[in-house]
């Protein structure tokens, strides 16, 4: 959601800050995964909110050396153009449809847990991840 590792981790770190200091406030009444996913969604969108320069794009992020095949420069140039049309793409969905696609296609959660952690119905969820994948498929078309 934030594009950039640093980011992430310490959107997770103040997240799990969040969390211990409202533990008393948990209600019980759902997960406690979705909880804490509604609080890391809440941290990260706060963070983007605040960022106003463009996100570090996937494919500046070095991967380290392997030695299968995804080694080789051609596939490794491919897989990194590949990741970059998707962080492009990524960036041009609104917010909703963001995080309901990394909740569901990343973290593989199901659509009711989708809908508590963005407070939203499922059918929401739903018509955002549709609106959301056209324009994923789009640009990952080249790419398949």
């Amino acid at each position: 959601m934030l594009g950039s590792p640093q980011d992430a981790e310490e959107a997770v770190q103040d997240a799990f800050l969040s969390a211990w200091r409202r533990l008393p406030e948990y209600r019980h009444a759902a997960e406690f995964r979705t909880w804490m996913y509604r609080i890391t969604v809440n941290r990260c969108l706060t963070v983007r909110r605040r960022r106003r320069p463009p996100p570090v794009p996937l494919s500046a992020v070095a991967e380290p050396a392997t030695a299968d095949a995804w080694s080789q420069p051609a596939r490794s140039a491919e897989q990194d153009a590949a990741t970059a049309a998707l962080s492009r793409a990524l960036a041009e969905l609104d917010a909703g449809q963001r995080v309901c696609w990394i909740l569901r296609e990343l973290q593989g959660l199901p659509y009711k847990e989708i809908a508590h952690v963005t407070r939203t119905s499922e059918q929401t969820v739903r018509g955002r991840l549709f609106r959301a994948r056209r324009p994923l498929q789009e640009a990952m078309g080249p790419w398949r």
